[in-house]
């Protein structure tokens, strides 16, 4: 989660679900870049019918960006070059429309710079801020009426500083609402949704780089016997004892996720088949070996499948879901490999 820092960075985890139907708000992206185009094309072409032709091509510059940067947001679900290229798009637009028309277009820094505090990092925002403030002084010196400089520069840093506690405020609680969403509270490993991300994340990046990626599916052994005998407080240590086995013994490029009582996930980026075998038979062992409970051995049984070209996410998690349930059934405390 600590890669979520902007409002748009928050689309991913809306636009990228394998559904074949979207959502309304899958068309976020393009609605906030439609309607900023739309609330700028009346100028552009009210300038090209006055004979501003300078003006207009900047405004119709601005329009054409932010309706091809908001489409191919909406189709790539790739947000971070586009916070950068709408924010330059934005703090140019405004900048050129200064310079050239003069100090009464200032209004348009305000509109600006809040596009930029909501696209970009609350510090990086403050950098194209004061760069931007720095940008206008130029303009606005040479003006008489140094009442209305001095009103325009304050109001400037005064909405810049709201908009900065602002965006701080609400990354942080967005950060509090991504974790909720994607975090077990038990284990404080990822949860089913967080793994259909990473799924999908996985598949993607298998089609472009071709670089084997495995899947680990850990069920433990009659938990619920175990639950029975020692209590649901016991049961709920050896799932917190079995995520620190497993998270101590995985590399630090993969992930482990909870997505049921007493079932893991661990997704192993760049492992082969033979690899995350290997590794699978040591947690089985490193499980098994451990004492969780008094006077009894938990045991896990696993299913491994290594993600095939063609394959889906679900297609993937099925294989392995196959393979777990032959370990399951030829007596558990065991690991099977998927066909």
């Amino acid at each position: 989660m600590s890669n979520v820092k902007t409002g748009p960075d928050a689309w991913r985890y809306i636009l990228r679900a394998e559904a074949k139907t979207r959502s309304a708000e899958s068309y976020l992206p393009l609605v906030l870049s439609t309607a900023g185009a739309l609330g700028i094309l009346p100028f552009a072409v009210i300038r090209f019918m006055n004979g501003e032709w300078l003006m207009a091509a900047i405004d119709a510059i601005v329009v054409v960006g932010l309706v091809v940067l908001g489409t191919y947001v909406y189709k790539t679900r790739r947000v971070t070059f586009a916070n950068y290229a709408i924010s330059a798009l934005c703090v140019g637009g405004a900048l050129s429309t200064i310079y050239v028309s003069g100090p009464q277009q200032v209004f348009w820094v305000y509109p600006a710079l809040m596009a930029v505090f909501y696209l970009l990092r609350p510090g990086e925002a403050v950098i194209a801020a004061l760069l931007m403030i720095a940008a206008i002084i130029p303009v606005m010196l040479p003006l008489d009426d140094y009442l209305r400089t001095t009103t325009v520069m304050i109001t400037i840093v005064v909405m810049s500083a709201f908009a900065y506690a602002f965006a701080s405020i609400t990354n942080r609680q967005r950060d509090k609402l991504l974790q909720l969403a994607t975090r077990d509270p038990l284990t404080g490993v990822g949860n089913r949704r967080a793994l259909e991300n990473k799924l999908f994340d996985a598949v993607n990046i298998f089609k472009r780089s071709k670089a084997p990626v495995s899947m680990l599916l850990i069920d433990l052994d009659h938990f619920k016997r175990v639950n029975d005998r020692h209590g649901h407080a016991a049961g709920d240590q050896i799932l917190r004892s079995i995520t620190e086995i497993i998270n101590l013994r995985i590399r630090i490029t993969d992930s482990l996720y909870r997505i049921g009582g007493e079932e893991f996930v661990v997704i192993l980026d760049g492992q082969d088949l033979h690899k995350a075998a290997h590794l699978a038979e040591q947690l089985r062992t490193l499980i098994e070996a451990n004492e969780l409970v008094p006077d009894s051995s938990v045991t896990i049984s696993v299913g491994v499948a290594e993600l095939k070209s063609g394959e889906t996410g679900r297609d993937w998690t099925h294989r392995a879901d196959e393979a777990l349930y032959r370990a399951k059934r030829s007596g558990r405390n065991a690991m099977s490999i998927a066909d």
